[in-house]
């Protein structure tokens, strides 16, 4: 029986503190997917990143809920390579990693803050607001008085991202089951709600995520989601060339997050898109394998 050690992550961080939870798995090349879902459901996390050798990009990583194999995972990604930066296994530079939703970039800091590249956005389906806020628990004039659409979108994974009015993000009451099978039905990882900042500060938005499907009821960071925000901000509501954004995640929980988003576009749509933050190592488990 092997030993392998899992490094405990918070991704996201605000000046060291919140982030969303990650594990994190070195020299993963010998496991198999069972095992690994194991590891994942051992870890308890939202999402365990597995880190191994690639023939064509620097690292191949894999990402595991506790139900689940997902083809990425934004801040388990951030959380994976911050770890490599801190044991000294990389230095700050530009690296490449393989993952099922393709080959990305990933740019590590000299201070160790990660950015990563994302796929750029397909826009899938849009939803009407009485179906979404039955969802959520809100009045659905809540969703509708923001006059945006509510649309799935990728950027590696998809999520629906919805629109709530200011001060009503805090009051969504999700209904678990029904998102659930909402997110099955329609090939989805879950919902990402947004309210937009009452007023100019720092953060650009203050965002919720929720996918039961996966064993998530809420998290407190989403790497992906943040990418398709970006996107849906740049086309509905910041329709300016180039953008960066700052979005606050995880106050309902208790734990907030900071996630930054940059984009390019020109006429044809978004043309890059980053999202970096910072990760601080927690601790670290022994298990057996």
């Amino acid at each position: 029986m092997d030993h392998l050690t899992v490094y405990l992550v918070n991704a996201f961080t605000e000046q060291g503190k919140g982030g969303n939870p990650a594990g994190v798995v070195l020299q993963a090349d010998g496991l198999s997917d069972a095992q690994k879902l194991a590891i994942a459901q051992s870890v308890g996390f939202s999402e365990t990143a597995f880190v191994s050798s690639d023939r064509e990009a620097d690292f191949a990583l894999s990402f595991f809920t506790p139900t689940d194999e997902v083809d990425f995972c934004g801040h388990a990604t951030l959380a994976a390579f911050s770890v490599m930066f801190e044991q000294g296994l990389i230095t700050h530079g530009h690296f490449t990693q393989n993952t099922k939703a393709g080959r990305l970039g990933v740019t590590v800091g000299a201070n160790g803050r990660i950015v990563m590249a994302q796929n750029l956005p397909q826009y899938i389906k849009r939803f009407d607001y009485e179906t979404i806020a039955a969802l959520i628990g809100l009045d659905v004039s809540i969703l509708s008085a923001t006059q945006l659409p509510v649309e799935a979108i990728s950027t590696g994974l998809p999520d629906i991202i919805v629109p709530v009015a200011a001060g009503h993000l805090d009051k969504i009451k999700v209904d678990q089951q029904a998102l659930s099978d909402f997110s099955r039905k329609h090939g989805v990882i879950g919902l990402h709600a947004f309210e937009l900042s009452e007023v100019s500060g720092v953060f650009t938005a203050r965002c919720r995520n929720f996918a039961p499907l996966f064993g998530i009821p809420e998290e407190s960071a989403t790497g992906s989601a943040s990418g398709a925000l970006a996107c849906y901000l740049n086309q509905y509501v910041y329709p300016a060339r180039s953008n960066r954004f700052v979005f606050e995640q995880g106050r309902a929980m208790g734990c907030a997050s900071r996630i930054t988003a940059e984009l390019e576009s020109d006429e044809q749509g978004v043309t890059r898109l980053l999202v970096g933050g910072m990760a601080q190592i927690t601790g670290q488990r022994e298990l057996s394998v």
